[in-house]
């Protein structure tokens, strides 16, 4: 069998390929060609310098035979596709090395998690120190400024006005240990005027708020108090009325939130005399009285507005004080509001509202003055005394009231007995409620006009559905 054995190297796959004119046996005669599982690749010899060539192991085929475990073999001897790079198959040598996967080496960290913070380059760590430092200098409690806790305050009391009577106390004490200063005492005044001047609707909290600070804030330094600061920030504002009223249009909005804010004023701040008294500011009333002035003067149409909103809110106050002095200021201010109606170009609404106005003061500003003093109704001084009065009835259907001097005492022990059963009838029987047990039986009960109607229907349904 050796004799016929060709050493030529690929000899085997030859011969593996031409089965018919080897007689089929080529296959078998290769190791590893006969399709055993346990068949490995020969191990091939180099040949020696000058000796005879050694056997050289073949290669196996490319194909095997049908039910041969071929497959198998090249499937184990497969390498992984993602360790195909990392396998070492060397060239030449000795012998053929089996296919290995190269195992990725242990990385060891060197993180901790003791390590200090991270900061990027460039990174000021001294600034968010500096930050939490300024925030506690001068601050309430290490946590707020003097300007933002009252400005929260202010904020509180625009959105939730009704908290006024439970803060007050509280923020005021608050104010008198941290308010110490004169500097301090100007910005709490700046604040609450920029509020009040400047939201909403918050003038008259606004005015409520410094009447209160006006009398229970106990610092009063040289430049004045409280009251005093206040009223020299508004006299600002009034010396400059007339540029104000002949401004631009923000400018006259600005204007015309003081003017409500100073009226506001004039009717909450209140002013204690000598004897105890309470008074309001005299100074305030002279400067509404020009401020009316500076309005009319310059007749555009929210100028008026704010001189109808400023008469309407003070004219009633205004007008009896004048005319304690025995002045007759609101006669001339009504002659100025008709001659801005017949001479002025403003709008047709805008007339409307300042002769409404006109209707106003001449019906004594609403007021209703009562006449005679009020006295209690007895039977004797009022007729309609009894009117009210239930009615009840005798036995022989005889109706008694109050008023009837033979039944007085019949009359109050059905009254006890009426208040005592309120499902009661007047005359005492018992008046079936919602929940009796017939009282829906009986309001379904038919008329015969009705029932005779209703079964004409029925009849004539059935002889239609009969058809």
């Amino acid at each position: 069998m050796a004799e016929h054995f060709d050493r030529t190297p690929g000899a085997g796959r030859d011969r593996g390929r031409g089965g018919a004119a080897d007689g089929g046996g080529g296959g078998a005669a290769c190791p590893g060609g006969d399709g055993s599982p346990g068949s490995e690749a020969a191990e091939a010899l180099p040949t020696k310098a000058g000796g005879p060539p050694q056997q050289e192991g073949l290669r196996p085929p490319k194909t095997a035979a049908p039910g041969s475990g071929g497959a198998e073999h090249l499937q184990q001897t497969r390498i992984p596709f993602e360790s195909q790079d990392k396998a070492s198959v060397p060239d030449s040598g000795p012998e053929m090395a089996k296919p290995q996967v190269a195992v990725a080496p242990v990385v060891v960290s060197k993180l901790s998690v003791k390590a200090p913070e991270f900061y990027p380059s460039g990174y000021n760590m001294n600034f968010t120190q500096n930050f939490v430092d300024s925030s506690y200098e001068d601050g309430y409690e290490g946590y707020l400024t003097l300007a933002e806790y009252v400005q929260d305050f202010l904020n509180q009391l625009t959105e939730q006005p009704g908290c006024f009577e439970t803060e007050i106390e509280q923020f005021a004490e608050t104010l008198n240990g941290w308010v110490t200063t004169d500097e301090a005492l100007q910005e709490l005044v700046e604040l609450i005027y920029q509020q009040a001047t400047s939201v909403p609707n918050f003038s008259y909290m606004g005015a409520r708020l410094c009447n209160y600070l006006s009398h229970h804030l106990t610092i009063s330094p040289q430049s004045g108090n409280f009251r005093q600061l206040l009223l020299q920030r508004c006299r600002t504002e009034f010396e400059n009325r007339d540029e104000a009223a002949k401004g631009d249009e923000d400018t006259r909005k600005q204007f015309h939130a003081f003017v409500l804010f100073l009226a506001e004023l004039y009717l909450n701040l209140e002013i204690k005399g000598t004897k105890g008294q309470v008074t309001r500011a005299e100074i305030l009333q002279e400067g509404l009285r020009e401020l009316l002035n500076a309005l009319f003067s310059n007749p555009v149409d929210n100028n008026l507005i704010c001189a109808v909103k400023l008469l309407k809110l003070t004219g009633s106050v205004l007008e009896d004080a004048w005319k304690e002095k025995g002045k007759n200021d609101m006669n001339e201010v009504i002659q100025r509001i008709e001659n801005v109606v017949l001479d002025a170009n403003c709008s047709r609404d805008v007339k409307r509202m300042l002769l409404k106005l006109v209707e106003l003061r001449s019906s004594n500003w609403g007021r209703v003055l009562g006449t005679s003093s009020h006295t209690e109704a007895t039977p004797e001084n009022d007729p309609n005394y009894f009117m009210n009065e239930p009615t009840f009835y005798t036995s022989d259907g005889i109706p008694f009231t109050a008023a009837d001097p033979d039944y007085q005492e019949k009359y109050q022990e059905l009254l006890e007995r009426e208040d005592f059963c309120p499902d009661n009838e007047e005359n005492g029987t018992d008046l079936p409620g919602a929940d009796y047990l017939y009282f829906d039986d009986i309001d379904d009960e038919m008329d015969p006009e009705i029932e005779e109607a209703y079964e004409k229907f029925c009849l004539e349904s059935e002889h239609e559905r009969k058809e």
